[in-house]
């Protein structure tokens, strides 16, 4: 099955939410409605007479018409709400349309005494004159109104039971459902693509399925001449039929999805949902939300696997799970840029994986899994300012948020590229603030544990490991002690890099080179303003290290660093840093006993 049968699928399985207000929700529109945001309300008595206007700003269901619904410069009136332009004068071609379209629901075996009174009050002609009194009507220099857009909703008055908004009536509601239908029963029958039953056609299919790209549609053939379907067929039809139901669930259904669980990244717009109506997790979000709680290695692999069966307990093996992405190239065009089909048990089984091989420790949550959006802003994004945060163009966040999602929904290996601009940014730490630099490292460290993983299926623990048997990540160790020693001699006030960070991006392609140009710089003037535990410690410790490098053959020693030695520099480093941390809790625990 494709994406408008499983959207199909969604809103018969969803009928119980069909026209139904729910605080904080989209409401799932019924057949024949869309929908909209009113901005000015109209109350009228039963006659049609004007009590009072007030300005609004809600969303609302409108009945439409086919025609109405996919509208664009062309006029087309709705059936009973309507924006200012088709209601103030009642002359116009506008005006015409919507007291026609409405005078022929009025008279139908599926009238309500509320559209009477909405006739009467437009046909009347005095809205101007109520909407400038109430100070809602603007207008420019020239007379004209400048909010003719802006939509009119309708409350009725004086009938008992009856009374109240327009939008808010269910019977009335379902009885434009039901008069549309009938309405249009008589044309011609062919057969429905989506359900493969007979029925009448879709002349239209609505817009506005992502609200960012509101004239978008997803189906469309009003383009006769620059070859849509031209060269391959005669006429639209032949290319694809879609019977008007199926087309006004399918649109409705997505519209109701995309509101209520879309996630929006760059231009792009993505959407993950169970058709039976299931609570399911974000694909583009870590399974465990970060928390005051810090997990140990072996502590978050209990928790995914706890947060795993909790998903799987809600979810029959036999439901299904779809994700899907969709962009606009163009104002009028909605593309589906990917669409898969799981099984629910399948799905989470790869999110879990990923956040189980692409996550780190960070010294501020414990350990984690870096969220998408996250992983693409630290490999193509810039630092706005001095302390700002880094961020990426959306064209780019679109385009890899996509790769990505689809990476870890069909657990397919980790992007060298994106893993490649990770390591650059994070080769230049000097160019990072200090807490960019710690998400930096931490997204990168997380990578690069998934992408060996992925490659070599050779893990990179989270604990340090001083005998590793691979040079660049003992060399990553040798660059945060060298590091270390410089900072120790610092005031707290110091901002000024060290020499390690400086020279950074020369340690990766020339390590041996550097290491000796950074070492000879502490020697003659760092190394004397330590004390002299320090000095030893140190030295003990850079020895441990030349040990582990010595092993390698020599012509090696000076060649370029793979991407491991990250890891082994934030491992060290935070190795430091734990220990500097409890010395200095110990000296003022002996301080107190004093």
């Amino acid at each position: 099955m494709g994406l408008m049968q499983k959207a199909i699928e969604t809103y018969d399985y969803m009928q119980r939410y069909v026209g139904i207000e729910r605080e904080g929700k989209e409401t799932l529109a019924p057949i024949g409605h869309i929908i909209a945001r009113a901005s000015i309300e109209i109350t009228l008595d039963a006659e049609g007479k004007f009590i009072q206007a007030r300005a609004v700003d809600q969303k609302i269901i409108i009945p439409v018409t086919e025609e109405s619904s996919g509208r664009t410069s062309a006029p087309a009136a709705h059936a009973l709400d309507e924006q200012l332009g088709y209601l103030i004068d009642p002359y116009s071609d506008k005006a015409k349309l919507f007291l026609e379209e409405l005078r022929e629901w009025m008279v139908s075996e599926y009238t309500s005494p509320k559209l009477r009174a909405v006739y009467l009050y437009v046909e009347n002609g005095s809205i101007r004159n109520d909407l400038e009194n109430a100070g809602l009507l603007k207008t420019d220099d020239t007379g004209s109104t400048k909010n003719e857009k802006e939509l009119v909703c309708w409350r009725v008055l004086g009938l008992g039971e009856n009374s109240g908004p327009v939008w808010r009536d269910p019977k009335l509601i379902d009885a434009y459902s039901k008069y549309y239908l009938e309405r249009n029963a008589g044309k011609e029958k062919r057969l429905c693509m989506l359900t493969g039953e007979y029925t009448m056609q879709a002349q239209q299919h609505l817009k506005g399925v992502v609200s960012l790209n509101g004239n978008a549609k997803i189906i469309s053939s009003n383009d006769h001449a620059n070859f849509t379907y031209r060269g391959r067929f005669k006429e639209p039809e032949e290319a694809c039929t879609v019977g008007y139901l199926a087309s006004q669930k399918a649109h409705n259904a997505l519209k109701w999805l995309v509101a209520n669980d879309g996630v929006f990244s760059g231009t792009r717009t993505f959407l993950c949902w169970n058709p039976r109506g299931q609570a399911i997790p974000r694909a583009t979000n870590p399974l465990i939300k970060r928390s005051e709680v810090k997990y140990e290695p072996s502590e978050y692999n209990e928790q995914l696997r706890q947060v795993l069966f909790s998903y799987k307990a809600q979810l029959p093996q036999s439901d299904e799970v779809i994700v899907a992405a969709f962009d606009a190239a163009t104002t009028g065009r909605l593309a589906v840029t990917y669409y898969n089909e799981l099984q629910a048990s399948d799905f989470l089984d790869m999110l879990a994986y990923w956040d189980e091989t692409c996550c780190w420790y960070d010294n501020r949550w414990g350990v984690s899994s870096p969220a998408l959006l996250t992983i693409i802003s630290c490999a193509f994004g810039t630092q706005h300012g001095d302390e700002g945060k880094i961020e990426a163009d959306d064209k780019i966040i679109a385009q890899h948020m996509q790769r990505l999602l689809a990476c870890r929904v069909d657990r397919s290996p980790f992007p060298q590229d994106i893993l490649m601009a990770l390591i650059r940014k994070a080769d230049n730490l000097q160019v990072f603030s200090r807490k960019n630099r710690d998400q930096m490292l931490f997204t990168c460290c997380a990578v690069i544990r998934k992408y060996r993983i992925d490659l070599f299926k050779e893990e990179i623990y989270m604990a340090l490991e001083p005998t590793r048997r691979d040079r660049s990540y003992q060399f990553g160790r040798l660059l945060a002690v060298l590091e270390k020693i410089e900072a120790d001699t610092y005031d707290k006030s110091e901002t000024r890099e060290t020499n390690a960070i400086r020279l950074q991006s020369v340690f990766v392609r020339r390590p041996g080179y550097a290491a000796k140009i950074i070492m000879d710089q502490l020697k003659n003037g760092y190394y004397p303003r330590l004390k002299p535990g320090q000095r030893v410690f140190y030295d003990r410790l850079i020895g441990e290290i030349m040990e582990q490098l010595s092993q390698f053959p020599g012509e090696e020693y000076n060649k370029s660093l793979s991407e491991t030695y990250l890891p082994g520099y934030y491992l060290q480093k935070n190795a430091l840093y734990t220990k500097k941390e409890l010395s200095d809790s110990n000296e003022e625990e002996n301080e107190d006993e004093v």
